[in-house]
């Protein structure tokens, strides 16, 4: 295959080409009334196909880091794992994870399902602290795209399920998803997504996803950027999604 022949010297444009084809699908015609990135998922109608294809571009980054990391496309990195947990976020991001926990903790669907979504959860805190602590120099973009690359295998499955939790989670990450709207390609993509979630919940769940859902319908940003102080610079490690 063509993955399999990447080396030091065509890996460069192996990682832009995967980087242009996630701009591409963003930038696709939105499906009305499903969460998919275009309309032609006959199989599986409405499957959020859009966090497999970053997950899945990861997965090659992974594979040519050594080169890339010092090549002429570094610059669209994102730094590596540093420690969020310290991080006190904006108030209300606070008390939704918090609330988030709890539901997870009582989650349906057995040990695995509360495992994944409490992964899911974990690395949301991470991207919301990676975003409030981001550098002007790093790349906006590949930060916001840290979360789809972190969860776990099960939790996509859950989500492509419709299970009512994942959901939920997936609404709370529309709130980073709206920080990228100035991009051309990103626009209107987090209220699409926050609207279908929304019509996928029934009732009892629609009160979950009210602080998201009146988040971007008021076009806040609330995760204010601030610059990293010093001891807060992360080290580079390949564990997190790149693109333009």
């Amino acid at each position: 295959t063509a993955i399999s022949a990447m080396n030091e010297t065509n890996c460069h444009a192996f990682f832009a080409l995967s980087s242009l084809i996630v701009v591409y699908a963003f930038a696709s015609p939105r499906k009305p009334g499903t969460l998919a990135l275009t309309d032609d998922s006959q199989d599986s109608p409405g499957e959020a196909s859009w966090l497999p294809l970053i997950r899945g571009v990861n997965v090659i980054l992974q594979q040519m880091w050594p080169w890339v990391e010092t090549g002429p496309l570094r610059g669209l990195l994102q730094p590596g794992v540093f420690n969020t947990m310290d991080i006190k976020l904006p108030r209300p991001a606070t008390h939704q994870l918090k609330e988030l926990a709890g539901l997870c903790d009582s989650a349906a669907g057995g040990e695995e399902a509360v495992a994944a979504y409490q992964d899911a959860v974990k690395a949301l805190q991470k991207c919301y602290a990676k975003i409030f602590t981001r550098a002007s120099v790093e790349c906006e973009v590949g930060t916001a795209f840290t979360w789809p690359v972190e969860v776990p295998d099960k939790y996509i499955q859950l989500l492509n399920a419709r299970a009512p939790e994942a959901l939920v989670i997936l609404a709370h990450y529309c709130v980073v998803l709206h920080h990228l709207d100035n991009y051309w390609w990103m626009k209107g993509w987090a209220a699409h997504v926050m609207g279908n979630i929304y019509n996928e919940l029934n009732a009892s769940w629609r009160e979950w996803i009210q602080w998201p859902s009146d988040t971007i319908a008021r076009n806040e940003r609330c995760l204010v950027w601030r610059p990293l102080s010093p001891d807060m610079i992360p080290s580079h490690t390949p564990v997190s999604m790149t693109s333009l």
